[in-house]
């Protein structure tokens, strides 16, 4: 019979043909590829880091933009150059320039409902509820002074679809605020009507004066908006307790 010097060759049965074994173990190629997956789940990671990265680059760019003009006067290319890529990799990220801009809305947005949800979560001085809401509000707006600019200017821009997200944001938020106004002892009797109206005067409020500070060049101007703000906020304050809402 002949003889092989490797003893992974083998006789297969029957035919005089041979064969070689496979030497590496079941839990060799089990390891190398779990190595691989690992390998392949650090590199979507990285591309996602990385998508993400550009993404918020764009958003950047796209605010400190806007400092001084509309969107409206907004390009892509400016928008792409300052965010330092190239035109065409933007639709990767933005269907259109529109989908961008209610991207900015949503985010600008958030700072309000953060603020809002700040309030309800406690962070209101009870003894001083409007003096510490228009502190939260002007902390809020100092923190992210391009969003609020954003809006302010965007509230009456000619880009109608911007517009109407802005209008759909501000009923949102003015929803949830009759929602919590309704717990409040001498409210939870008004009509949801009433509170509706209620709230909106007081985002309304909320929003013309974080444009003015927005627009307040030095503390002494800031001063200036708080006291204001504070009067307007307590003026609201004064018709409720003399409101008789009709159910």
């Amino acid at each position: 019979m002949r003889q092989y010097s490797d003893p992974r060759q083998q006789i297969h049965a029957g035919c005089g043909r041979f064969h070689k074994v496979n030497s590496r173990t079941p839990s060799s190629r089990t390891s190398r590829s779990s190595r691989s997956s690992k390998s392949r789940s650090r590199d979507t990671l990285s591309r996602e880091e990385r998508k993400e990265a550009t993404r918020r680059a764009i958003v950047a760019a796209s605010l400190r933009l806007l400092e001084d003009r509309s969107f409206a006067a907004l390009s892509l290319r400016e928008v792409t150059r300052e965010a330092g890529i190239v035109p065409a990799a933007f639709y990767r990220h933005f269907e259109s320039m529109e989908a961008l801009g209610l991207v900015l809305i949503d985010e600008s947005f958030r700072a309000l409902r953060d603020m809002l949800r700040g309030a309800r979560a406690g962070k209101l001085d009870p003894n001083r509820v409007i003096e510490s809401s228009v502190d939260i509000l002007i902390e809020g707006v100092n923190d992210r002074r391009e969003h609020w600019r954003f809006i302010g200017r965007e509230r009456s821009s000619g880009v109608s679809v911007l517009r109407y997200a802005i209008r759909t944001e501000i009923r949102l938020i003015t929803s949830e605020l009759a929602i919590d106004l309704a717990r409040f002892p001498g409210l939870n009797t008004w009509s949801g009507e009433d509170l509706n109206i209620l709230a909106s005067l007081f985002v309304n409020a909320m929003i013309s004066i974080a444009e003015a500070i927005e627009d307040a060049n030095d503390s002494v101007a800031l001063d200036e908006i708080r006291r204001i703000a504070v009067k307007q906020l307590r003026m609201i304050v004064v018709g409720v307790t003399g409101w008789r809402s009709a159910v």
